[in-house]
């Protein structure tokens, strides 16, 4: 008895929903959509709202600032307090970002299952949310640099891009981290551990001064780090030189390194930048690549 072939008839195997599909305005649209969402369920049914969140950041620093000032890890600088937490909040945003991206699409599994939709919204509708946290975070940092006695300054045209840059970075990671972590459950634990290796290693606690102090080399490659850039360049263009107690002194020049001057010109700054876009683009490309198998390998 023969037996007919009917895999030529059928075609191509039916492929699931896309990272990017569709209209981009629907696409926008429902990220936006779906951040808001959980922006406001997080705090749904609490007094408090909002204040839990920007509790967070500053109970950390509070708690930084007391141990760290004993042992005068700030040495001279006055604005110290104000570097540690543009810090504190920064690093914050990309570990809210980063890390509630890791189990998002596993995380929403009915919802990824029964409803076509672009996968890439939900891990850009987590690192939307926290770009919302990140905005009203950094109202906390105004009022306590103007209450620390920082003034506006040209250079705080900056800022706005350097706060992109972040999320862009942080996005990339995202994308990335989801679409492993689909395949790979050990990525969360992987990931908590460098979360806490990239708290220590961003210049959050030290100040480059230290690092400068010690080797030019040393703070050439502790700079190789694009969150030490990232950081770095924030403070330089939101405080800039530090001032020293005695009005008879010299500012400290390495208190306004710029983030090309840190790490040696830039030249060597593009080893970061470049760090930054290939982690954004191979990001993309898993995501886009893992996107249409998401359902299937859940």
């Amino acid at each position: 008895m023969s037996t007919v072939d009917y895999s030529e008839d059928l075609g191509d195997p039916i492929r699931g929903p896309s990272a990017l599909s569709g209209d981009p305005r629907r696409f926008w649209h429902l990220t936006y959509t779906v951040a808001r969402t959980e922006f406001k369920l997080r705090f749904y049914g609490s007094v408090l709202g909002y204040l839990w969140t920007l509790m967070r950041p500053l109970l950390l620093f509070g708690v930084l600032d007391v141990v760290y000032s004993l042992g005068k890890l700030g040495g001279y600088d006055s604005r110290y307090p104000a570097m540690l937490l543009s810090g504190v909040v920064m690093y914050t945003f990309f570990l809210e970002a980063t890390g509630g991206a890791v189990s998002c699409v596993v995380d929403r599994e009915n919802f990824v299952r029964k409803i076509q939709f672009p996968r890439l919204a939900i891990p850009l509708a987590v690192v939307l949310t926290a770009i919302f946290n990140l905005c009203a975070n950094c109202l906390a940092i105004a009022v306590f640099i103007f209450i620390d006695g920082v003034r506006p300054r040209i250079e705080w045209i900056e800022l706005p891009f350097i706060f992109v840059a972040l999320a862009v970075f942080a996005a990339g990671c995202a994308m990335l981290l989801s679409a492993l972590y689909v395949r790979f459950r050990d990525i969360r634990p992987i990931w908590d551990v460098i979360c806490q290796v990239l708290f220590y290693i961003s210049l959050i606690l030290i100040p480059i001064e230290r690092i400068y102090s010690k080797s030019t080399t040393l703070l050439h490659l502790w700079m190789l780090n694009p969150l030490a850039d990232l950081m770095q360049q924030f403070r330089a263009a939101l405080l800039g030189p530090v001032q020293p107690p005695h009005p008879g002194l010299p500012p400290d020049p390495s208190g306004s390194f710029s983030a090309a001057e840190a790490i040696g010109g830039y030249a060597h700054l593009m080893i970061p930048i470049g760090i930054c876009v290939f982690i954004t683009v191979f990001g993309f490309w898993i995501f886009n690549r893992s996107a249409p198998h998401i359902a299937d390998n859940l």
